[in-house]
């Protein structure tokens, strides 16, 4: 050290010595400023100070090595508070100065003080090269939270020189612990959400900065989601019947809380029905009248009776009528009595003499008429062939003279009518006419009258035809010849058929209701139901006419429906249209009264409908909670040829009605597509939940489906409210080689949340055979015939004191549900044998109608076994 002081203080111009006074001569050097570490960003280079008082020289050494003289910056000045010499010396450190340095070892610096009594040693200054990397040793990742759980999302910083400071940004915006609670940042850089909330969710930044650069990681999205939650029930809604049987519903919302940002939907039913019974309103009702009370002085007595049997209740009507009555009497107090007696009487043989007179006059009457109808009934039947020539083909063809017995004429469907009026004379010009009120069925003809001789017609069947074809009749049923059925009949009665529809009109008639023709329709068009809440169509909308047409017995018109046929898990109602259009309610299943026009009997696929009404009639059902289900038919077609690589199979979900699959028969015959597999039933039920349909264990080989999804839904109310006539699936599949000839697969078909059912696919061709069948009349339309129905009638009619008659009958068929019904009749076994006509018209066996009245005594029966030709 000594040689090294005395060359620097050899140069006298750059000497960095001073002369102490002596009063300080024995003070060490301590010192002001001590340099402390740096770091050098980029390439700007850094100072390092030191100062020292007193001090007679002050030099730097880095790395253990002196730093040139020339290299420091010296200042000299003087510490005024006490007066000993203060010396400050500054050095500059570049970025190639420490690179130099390789190894463990780092760059410092420290400044060595002199005074006469000896030196000093400033601490050491590191200096280091600052820098931060570009990539994120760990970066924070997404996630998705419940409400209210907790939320870590990690960060760990690039690697820096000096250590890189970490900050948390949402949405750009920083995160500060301080002022929110609900963050906390853990000392190794983690950002912790104590409870997520719904403003928590965003995108998510690790910031990592230094002196010399600023990072950002890629951003982290918090999605914060809130399950969805019941709100509480509604009150139950009122009954929806007025009187007895009906349901009421309540409802909840999934809004307690809403479900937000893909939380889950609310598990469970919103809308839960139950069955009430609503109480029927009492109509009041009269008490027998009180005595008479004893004749007053006025010549007058009084008697009361009060509105007690029953009392009026629950909204029912009061009592109509007097509830006091008097009347004039004869006393003692009432002298003139006699003379008034006297004026009453002489007033009462007078009235008797005059109603007399007036019986007499209407008998005379009635006599004649009678006498007269007679004449022209039995002129115009006398001809026996006219028992089995009821039907003739429809249209008008010439006719034969030998065998023309009856005028039939095909309807014009566009018109509407409500009665048939005309006239028709027999052979002997004796007049007779027939009237079915509410208005024409057919104008009179051309001057005024025609003569019809079993049948002919004396003018030009084309003129006839002309003028029935300008009437009026049928104008609110639609044109849809493929679903529409004619045919004329006589007193004999007939069956009317739409083939493959579920629709049967079945008229059977004595010879007083019907003149010697009369023509029927029946069409089964397809409407658009005005339906509410959760009703649903279960039948074919059938139309049958003339409209307005009031009968004089009931007929029996048989329709299919698709409902479970258990009246515990349905309100079905019978509506009908009416002239304006508009639905109305005319019969409740389960409440039917013999005093209206409709009855019904419903099967388990089949419901049979009596009535004395001809229109537009349609089955509805409302489900009284969960358990009511609709048959669905689900038929399966593909394409008849495969010329590409593309093969398509459809799935068509309807009704289980034969109108329906009727229709899709015929357009899958237009589409060129081929039945490959039975017709399957599916129970669907009111339980809101969509119908799921997918393809599974196709050979991977030589198939692959070109879905994107794995399964294809049809929606709750598009079937149940059937929006639509019928739904499908298509199912697009394809071939991976034109050679593959073969395909098994399994079609699954399930309620969603329900019991699946699967079906397995077989590609057989099936035929569909199509009777051309329509109508019927005359004694072929049924199983029984004409004369022997009339014997068994009048047989079984009559009661019989052991019960040998018509109940004991209906008893043997299964038919006693409908006793007061078939008891409301002129004829009940007539009734029922119409009954038995619809249920067995394709398979029954007339010898076990035979069995049944053997059983029930009547010897009758023996003449089921006449062959058609002795009947």
């Amino acid at each position: 050290l000594s040689s090294v002081s005395s060359c620097y203080l050899s140069r006298s111009e750059h000497a960095a010595t001073a002369t102490l006074p002596a009063a300080f001569s024995d003070l060490l050097p301590h010192f002001l400023v001590e340099p402390e570490d740096e770091y050098i960003v980029k390439n700007k280079p850094v100072t390092l100070t030191c100062r020292s008082t007193p001090a007679t020289q002050i030099y730097f050494k880095c790395n253990g090595e002196w730093v040139h003289q020339d290299d420091h910056l010296i200042e000299r000045t003087v510490d005024p508070a006490t007066a000993l010499p203060v010396m400050q010396v500054t050095i500059d450190i570049t970025r190639q100065q420490v690179e130099k340095i390789f190894g463990l070892d780092e760059y410092w610096c420290q400044c060595v003080a002199w005074s006469t009594t000896g030196t000093q040693k400033s601490q050491k200054a590191y200096i280091r090269i600052a820098y931060l990397r570009k990539n994120f040793e760990e970066e924070p990742q997404g996630k998705e939270v419940a409400l209210d759980q907790e939320v870590l999302l990690r960060c760990h910083p690039p690697e820096g020189v000096p250590q890189a400071e970490v900050e948390w940004q949402r949405n750009e915006d920083v995160v500060n612990p301080v002022s929110d609670p609900n963050f906390f940042i853990t000392a190794d850089h983690n950002l912790v959400i104590k409870k997520a909330r719904l403003a928590d969710t965003g995108n998510y930044t690790c910031v990592a900065k230094n002196i010399v650069a600023r990072r950002k990681s890629t951003s982290a999205t918090v999605l914060v989601y809130v399950n969805g939650g019941w709100s509480t029930w509604t009150t139950w809604s009122s009954c929806s019947a007025v009187c007895g049987r009906g349901w009421q519903k309540r409802s909840r919302s999934c809004t307690n809380p809403t479900p937000l940002n893909g939380g889950t939907s609310c598990e469970g039913q919103n809308v839960q029905k139950s069955a009430c019974v609503a109480t029927c309103p009492v109509d009041g009702g009269w008490s027998e009248w009180s005595k008479w009370s004893a004749c007053g002085a006025d010549c007058s007595m009084w008697r009361s009776r009060e509105c007690t049997q029953p009392s009026p209740g629950t909204g029912g009507k009061e009592c109509q009528g007097l509830d006091l009555q008097s009347l004039n009497c004869t006393s003692e107090q009432c002298p003139q009595s006699e003379s008034v007696s006297g004026a009453e009487d002489v007033a009462l043989y007078v009235g008797m003499v005059a109603v007399a007179l007036c019986l007499t006059l209407l008998l005379i009457v009635v006599v004649l008429v009678y006498r007269r109808k007679k004449e022209g009934l039995d002129a115009d039947v006398a001809d026996s062939s006219i028992l089995t020539t009821g039907f003739q083909p429809m249209g008008i063809k010439p006719s034969k003279p030998e065998n023309s017995h009856l005028l039939t004429i095909q309807p014009d469907l566009t018109t509407t009518t409500t009665s048939y009026q005309g006239t028709l004379r027999s052979r002997h010009d004796a007049t007779g006419k027939f009237s079915m009120t509410n208005g024409p069925l057919l104008d009179p003809l051309p001057n005024g009258s025609h003569t019809l001789h079993n049948g002919k017609l004396n003018s030009d069947p084309a003129e006839f035809v002309s003028r029935l074809s300008t009437q009026s009749y049928f104008k609110t049923l639609p044109r849809d010849v493929a679903n529409t059925s004619y045919g004329t009949f006589n007193f004999l009665g007939g069956r009317l058929t739409i083939p493959n529809t579920g629709g049967k009109f079945s008229l059977i008639t004595s010879s007083q209701f019907i003149p010697p023709s009369l023509s029927l329709s029946l069409f089964s068009p397809w409407y658009r139901l005005p339906l509410a809440g959760c009703q649903t169509l279960l039948s074919p909308v059938v139309s049958c006419g003339p409209p307005g047409v009031v009968l004089s017995r009931p007929v029996i018109l048989s329709m299919d429906h698709c409902s479970d046929a258990c009246l515990d898990n349905w309100a079905v109602r019978l509506k009908k249209q009416n002239y304006e259009g508009a639905w109305e309610d005319v019969l409740l299943m389960g409440e039917e009264l013999v005093s209206e026009p409709y009855y019904c009997q419903l099967e388990a696929e089949t419901c049979r409908l009596f009535t004395e009404q001809l229109g537009t009639l349609a089955l509805v059902g409302e489900s009284l909670h969960m358990g009511a289900a609709k048959r669905l038919r689900l038929v399966l077609f593909s394409d008849a040829y495969c010329s590409t690589l593309e093969y398509n199979i459809r799935v068509y979900c309807m009704d289980d009605t034969q109108d329906v699959f009727k229709e899709v028969m015929q357009m899958e015959r237009q589409l060129g597509g081929r039945l490959i597999d039975e017709p399957h039933v599916l129970l669907f039920k009111d339980s809101y939940h969509n119908l799921r349909l997918s393809i599974h264990d196709m050979p991977q080989a030589h198939w692959r489906s070109k879905l994107l999804a794995g399964y294809q839904e049809i929606p709750f109310y598009h079937i149940w409210n059937g929006s639509q006539r019928y739904l499908h699936c298509t199912f697009t599949l394809e071939r991976l080689s034109l050679s593959t000839c073969e395909l098994t697969c399994q079609l699954c078909v399930w309620q969603v949340e329900g019991e699946g059912q699967s079906f397995s696919l077989d590609f057989n061709i099936f035929l569909l055979m199509d009777s051309n069948a329509t109508a019927l009349a005359g004694p072929s339309a049924f199983q029984i015939p004409y004369l022997i129905r009339q014997k068994i009638c009048s047989s079984l009619d009559a009661p019989c004191p052991n019960g040998s008659d018509w109940r004991m009958l209906a008893q043997r068929l299964k038919l006693e549900r409908h006793m007061s019904f078939f008891a409301s009749k002129a004829s009940p076994t007539s009734v029922i044998l119409d009954l038995w006509e619809a249920q067995h018209f394709h398979s029954g066996n007339i010898n076990q109608l035979a069995t049944v009245m053997a059983d029930i005594g009547k010897q009758e029966a023996m003449i089921f076994l006449v062959s058609d030709g002795e009947c």
